[in-house]
């Protein structure tokens, strides 16, 4: 699926849309920053969709992609004569097959089979993509006919039906429903059979968050988002280590949040903000959660704005969300939806820095003082490193490199960085502790609470993993100007 961009106005109150993404498909809520995320998609893990039985006939999930090249190139091999032709005829891959893929269909199966047969594609790719779907979907309800409680024929054919919803005339939305609504009841009845299909659940929360898309912000949509927002719970139960999986689900409760009663809507903000922020602490460079995140913040401090809130300064929410959405910008500077989002934020960073604030720390001299000795002073972070600030001076009116003459303060270059970690250690002074690894040797520091650890965490992590990107040059001038 191509990348894409709908920016909104550059005067708009509200953070642009993001680029469509398998991964990322809510779109976005009148009055919030809306996510990173377009169309619907199907999973592409190759890891989990590795080899194809015997004869051809699927012993496993395909990705959508797969399926369609193995498919066309089935075709193309039987002597010239595309499988595509009739829709009854299939390549040497599965030419063992080919009369029982004429078979007659149980009423069982009929109505999705007249779905997939009634999308024609809007144009001749769409028509050619459609008609190896429509094939594939003979294949595959031959397979269930054939053995009934295959999970694997299930899943497949829940992904035709999906793939085929995306084909279907955008001015058809009861069609498109109805062929989600048929892949829904497929993937229900493929994780029946098999309820560690972890694929499945991902792409059914992916099609039930389509169908809650087209119902706007109804009673209806809240119950779908709902739905799609266990299924993506259960596939990162089965597959923690997936940072697609995470950060829909963020997208998902972010959606939710929109149509919830007012005393819900901040509980399950700040269960979003968990979501996306665990799938950048498993990819540090996904763009697209950093952004969410940073949209979802946003929101947050539109509503503390509204609401005087006494729990956070919406200023400070206002600037952690610049700070995910300048690294968004600066790992893919060619987005020009983050560009225009970055037009809206930029001013509510702490310029010429990325982050400021406060954290307690030892002497520069002596990393292992007595707490008595360690001091509570304000830090400032770019794309350089991290800096202890002259606490007689102004940060915005010092550069990084000509600071504390006559006092030695703490510098931590990202060239030096090793690791970042939240550390506990009963020999540091009460707070949040934070381990800067380096290759001249550990370097600990206290932040205030835990909530502001997570701040420091993320923010010398995305300035390390843009250097590591070779992206240093991009976030120095959206600070610096």
């Amino acid at each position: 699926m191509e990348d894409s961009a709908r920016p909104t106005p550059a005067d708009s109150s509200e953070l642009p849309n993001g680029a469509a993404e398998p991964e990322a498909v809510p779109p976005p809520a009148p009055g919030a920053p809306a996510p990173a995320g377009g169309g619907g998609g199907i999973a592409d893990d190759s890891e989990a969709n590795a080899g194809l039985g015997a004869e051809g006939e699927a012993s496993r999930p395909f990705t959508m992609r797969e399926l369609l090249g193995e498919l066309k190139d089935g075709g193309e091999a039987a002597g010239g004569r595309s499988a595509l032709a009739e829709g009854n005829g299939i390549g040497s891959a599965g030419a063992e097959g080919a009369s029982q893929d004429s078979l007659q269909l149980s009423s069982h199966h009929d109505v999705a089979m007249e779905l997939i047969n009634s999308v024609t594609g809007v144009d001749e790719e769409g028509r050619s993509r459609q008609r190896i779907l429509s094939f594939a979907a003979k294949r595959y309800v031959s397979a269930i006919e054939r053995n009934p409680e295959d999970p694997d024929a299930y899943y497949n054919w829940a992904l035709v039906l999906q793939e085929s919803a995306d084909n279907v005339d955008p001015d058809s939305s009861s069609s498109k429903d109805s062929l989600l609504e048929e892949a829904c009841k497929k993937y229900a009845e493929a994780t029946r059979l098999c309820p560690t299909l972890y694929d499945a659940y991902y792409n059914w929360a992916i099609a039930i968050a389509d169908r809650a898309k087209m119902r706007g912000r109804t009673k209806e949509a809240e119950e779908l988002w709902k739905q799609a927002i266990m299924n993506y719970d259960k596939a990162v139960q089965l597959n923690w280590n997936s940072p697609q999986a995470l950060n829909n689900w963020g997208l998902g409760l972010q959606e939710l949040s929109a149509i919830v009663p007012a005393r819900d809507k901040q509980t399950i903000i700040k269960t979003a903000i968990s979501k996306f922020r665990s799938a950048i602490q498993l990819q540090f460079d996904f763009h697209r959660a950093i952004y969410n995140l940073g949209t979802v913040l946003y929101g947050l401090a539109e509503d503390t704005m509204r609401t005087a809130g006494p729990d956070v300064s919406p200023n400070d929410l206002y600037s952690q969300s610049a700070i995910y959405v300048a690294a968004a910008h600066a790992l893919k500077p060619n987005y020009s939806v983050y560009r225009s989002a970055l037009r809206l934020v930029r001013s509510m960073l702490p310029l010429p820095y990325l982050k400021a604030g406060y954290l307690t720390a030892p002497p520069a001299d002596n990393t292992i003082a007595p707490h008595k000795h360690w001091e509570r002073s304000q830090f400032i972070l770019n794309h350089e490193g991290l800096q202890q600030a002259n606490v007689s001076e102004s940060p915005s009116s010092k550069s990084l490199g000509h600071m504390g003459r006559s006092k030695k303060y703490i510098k931590v270059a990202v060239t030096d960085i090793v690791s970042v970690s939240a550390c506990s250690d009963l020999t540091l002074p009460p707070g949040a502790g934070l381990c800067i690894d380096t290759i001249h040797g550990p370097l600990y520091l206290v932040a205030d609470t835990w909530e502001s650890l997570d701040g420091w965490l993320d923010a010398i992590r995305l300035v390390y993993t843009i250097f590591a990107r070779g992206k240093s040059d991009a976030l120095a001038g959206i600070i610096t100007g």
